[in-house]
């Protein structure tokens, strides 16, 4: 390890379980005493300690069960999955989930305690039924609109939606106009937003000590609308959610999935983004996440998934190691959770936000645009697009669907 890395070390270190569905009892709640310090304590402090109605919609991998297929990470803690987040936050209840497969939905009450009456295979009952207070939104991509939409019209006060927001910018702007209609509290599951470690990242830049932010170098792996969205998502809180300006895109890769205006698979691609604030986002598609921002008299960033964290001071080419500020891991779910708990209590924004995660769709969108139109760039904000990722294997209503069945048990 290079002298101006540090990697940090957690209190404890997550064992593994060979009980499977059992996994959330050892891993969980050492993650739930960690973010009790950031979130529940703030809410004794107030004197609020209410607790809000949750429900699960879509009980597979992101809604329940991903856990078992994460090896133990003690610098990635569980809970990953939301509905095991809802289960061992301390602010929430988790009181229903909704699932058209009905032994999955089955397995999820068992492991987080559902009773059979609060399970349901239409959603859109399960919201006029149970009086919810926060609705998980944990199904594939392509059908996060529609019940995001319902939910928010509903009377639903507060949405956690499963990365990535939306497979459309049609759809992602609809779901920021009824979720700004209606007064609805967003969070999307980008973890990187809800990370110690990047908070403690940003806090460097904003107190100024490297100087002014001037650019930051962002790789990501895998496809712009699922994955590409934890790096988009990442640079803009670095970045305090400044607007863009303008997009640059190249995706060659793309193109094997496109016909027409539909991508069948998540599209990969690298950007360029210029933001309001003078600062330019290089991002990489890569099959690794690294974070570099580079400041007037210095760079701070993480490598190897958050494991090893780099600070560097000074003037030109006379940069030395300085070492990045301690903080503890804690479960990201957990923290995105009792985020919107406390913007219940307060009646505050929520750290992330559905503008935030509307316009990092857009971003996106706008990358796939300027490759599609040989590199030009898009100016901000994009008016229109048709593009949209329509994968038929995660649509369970067409014919010959297949989809990625969760694993029950690690």
């Amino acid at each position: 390890m290079q002298e101006h890395t540090r990697r940090i070390e957690p209190a404890r270190a997550l064992e593994g379980n060979a009980r499977g569905l059992n996994i959330r009892h050892n891993a969980c709640s050492r993650a739930r005493a960690v973010h009790s310090a950031v979130y529940h304590d703030r809410a004794r402090a107030r004197g609020i300690v209410k607790r809000y109605r949750a429900a699960v919609i879509g009980c597979g991998r992101a809604g329940g069960f991903i856990d078992n297929e994460i090896p133990p990470r003690s610098y990635w803690p569980a809970p990953n999955s939301q509905g095991a987040g809802f289960y061992e936050c301390e602010r929430t209840d988790l009181v229903a989930c909704s699932d058209f497969r009905e032994d999955l939905m089955e397995a999820f009450g068992k492991l987080y305690a559902v009773p059979k009456e609060g399970q349901y295979t239409d959603y859109r009952e399960m919201i006029a039924r149970e009086n919810l207070d926060i609705v998980s939104v944990a199904t594939h991509v392509e059908h996060h609109a529609d019940i995001v939409i319902h939910a928010a019209e509903q009377g639903v006060r507060a949405i956690f939606c499963e990365k990535g927001m939306a497979a459309s910018l049609a759809e992602a702007n609809a779901m920021a106009a009824a979720c700004e209609r209606n007064g609805v509290v967003f969070n999307m599951g980008a973890q990187r937003r809800y990370h110690p470690g990047f908070w403690q990242m940003r806090k460097i830049i904003e107190g100024g000590e490297l100087g002014a932010l001037q650019s930051l170098v962002m790789t990501y792996a895998g496809g712009l609308f699922d994955h590409g969205c934890h790096t988009m998502d990442l640079a803009l809180y670095i970045n305090g959610n400044t607007p863009a300006v303008w997009v640059q895109g190249n995706a060659p890769q793309s193109e094997p999935l496109r016909d027409g205006d539909v991508y069948s698979d998540d599209p990969g691609g690298d950007g360029v983004v210029l933001f309001e604030n003078g600062v330019t986002l290089y991002l990489l598609h890569t099959n690794r996440y690294e974070y570099q921002a580079i400041c007037e008299r210095g760079m701070v960033g993480t490598f190897n998934d958050t494991q090893d964290w780099v600070m560097r001071k000074g003037e030109a080419r006379n940069l030395h190691p300085v070492e990045f500020p301690n903080f503890q891991y804690q479960s990201t779910t957990i923290n995105a959770i009792a985020d919107l708990a406390e913007a219940l209590d307060t009646g505050g924004p929520p750290l992330g936000g559905v503008e935030s995660a509307r316009h990092g769709v857009e971003i996106m969108v706008a990358i796939l645009e300027s490759h599609l139109q040989g590199g030009k760039r898009i100016e901000m904000p994009l008016e229109e697009s048709n593009l949209r990722m329509h994968r038929v294997d995660r649509d369970p209503w067409e014919k010959g669907a297949r989809w990625r069945e969760p694993k029950l048990r690690r």
